[in-house]
């Protein structure tokens, strides 16, 4: 292992023979006006060979919001439940949420759930940031809630409420939150720096995520965008009166404290990049290594336009491979498990790309070198 302190303010080790990630990487933040302040980790059958870092007041122990890359958290508890047989994929939901009621709900199943299938993408009026952070409300309230389509006939990206309503699911069959599920079987046991509910203890090594800086090329990728689907606004929480400000959500106190299953999770690159090493060292039997990462969603997501989005929860990686599974974040990051090379990847920024993107086109670079060593 080589440790490298060097252009750009690159910072870290890197194992012999992966020095291309380090490159690719170094390239990357020397071309950047303003540092994204970022993380990257890849663990390599069980060993970490990559970690690094880059930013004026970002290190390897720095945590911050990773917003929907927590969503890969919540689905694992959701996979290993159903590998033990607590929870069957295939029940519809309001078997174990007995209120799951009205407008075709008691037709889906908890797979369907998962995989983005219910409507309930928001409500109406939709929800302040407090709210949104308490998973059990969000949950109550989506239970007596319209959906946005007949569930189970299409689906559609829940942006900030499908951990509150699979933690529902978690909570009714299991007696505790989905944050404390996850404490005690996933994050504990692993020792993984990736909170719901960061603890106070560690308050002195939270960092708040940033606002991206505007250029000029940058407004005239913006205003190329084509329009939006219709019901974007509404998952995002963007059709409030004022509509939601994604950055101070991510440095909300009441999200930091309580950790909402949707976006809410704090961590860094280490921890996300061991949660997917545990998924593929043992915690995940192989079969449903399989299920998690088999395609679930055919079509056209009703929410953000993509295709084919979905697995059980889990984004698909075409990038990686038809058995990779893994979740972006809305500030521009990007995990994912690998089972066939045994990579677990993990690229954090605490600055958001501008325009905002999940899953930052970096990613495809630093994906493909990684890709590159462990297939040699």
């Amino acid at each position: 292992m080589s440790t490298y302190t060097g252009t750009a303010g690159i910072n870290g080790t890197v194992e012999a023979g992966w020095e291309p990630v380090r490159e690719e990487f170094a390239s990357f933040i020397a071309g950047e006006a303003h540092s994204p302040e970022a993380q990257l980790v890849v663990v390599h059958q069980g060993r970490r060979v990559v970690d690094l870092w880059a930013g004026e007041d970002t290190d390897a122990d720095t945590l911050s919001g990773v917003y929907s890359i927590t969503k890969g958290a919540v689905h694992l508890v959701v996979a290993l439940l159903a590998q033990e047989g607590v929870l069957d994929l295939d029940r519809p939901v309001v078997e174990y949420w007995p209120e799951f009621t009205g407008d075709g709900k008691e037709q889906l199943t908890v797979r369907q759930l998962t995989a983005h299938g219910s409507g309930l993408i928001n409500t109406p009026e939709g929800f302040s940031i407090e709210e949104l952070a308490d998973d059990a409300l969000v949950a109550a309230r989506l239970a007596g809630q319209k959906p946005y389509w007949t569930p189970g006939t299409g689906y559609g990206y829940h942006g900030f409420v499908i951990g509150a309503l699979t933690g529902e699911v978690v909570r009714r069959v299991t007696g505790k939150s989905l944050q404390e599920v996850y404490e005690e079987r996933i994050r504990a046991p692993y020792g993984l720096d990736l909170y719901l509910g960061l603890p106070e203890g560690l308050r002195d090594r939270w960092k708040p995520v940033l606002a991206g800086v505007p250029t000029p090329e940058g407004e005239a990728a913006q205003a190329a965008w084509p329009a939006p689907p219709e019901l974007l606004p509404i998952a995002f929480n963007l059709h409030r009166t004022p509509p939601m400000d994604i950055v101070e959500y991510g440095n909300h106190p009441a999200v930091i404290a309580q950790g909402p299953g949707a976006a809410g999770g704090m961590g860094s690159a280490r921890g996300v990049a061991g949660l997917y090493a545990a998924a593929l060292g043992g915690l995940l039997k192989p079969e449903t290594l399989v299920d998690v990462a088999r395609l679930h969603t055919r079509g056209t997501d009703l929410v953000t336009g993509e295709t084919d989005h979905f697995g059980l929860g889990f984004e698909t990686q075409p990038p990686v491979g038809p058995q990779a599974f893994g979740h972006s974040g809305a500030a521009g990051g990007q995990a994912f498990a690998d089972p066939v090379t045994g990579i677990a990847y993990a690229y954090s920024r605490r600055r958001f790309t501008f325009p905002m993107q999940n899953n930052s086109p970096e990613n495809l670079r630093f994906t493909a070198a990684a890709l590159r060593v462990a297939g040699q």
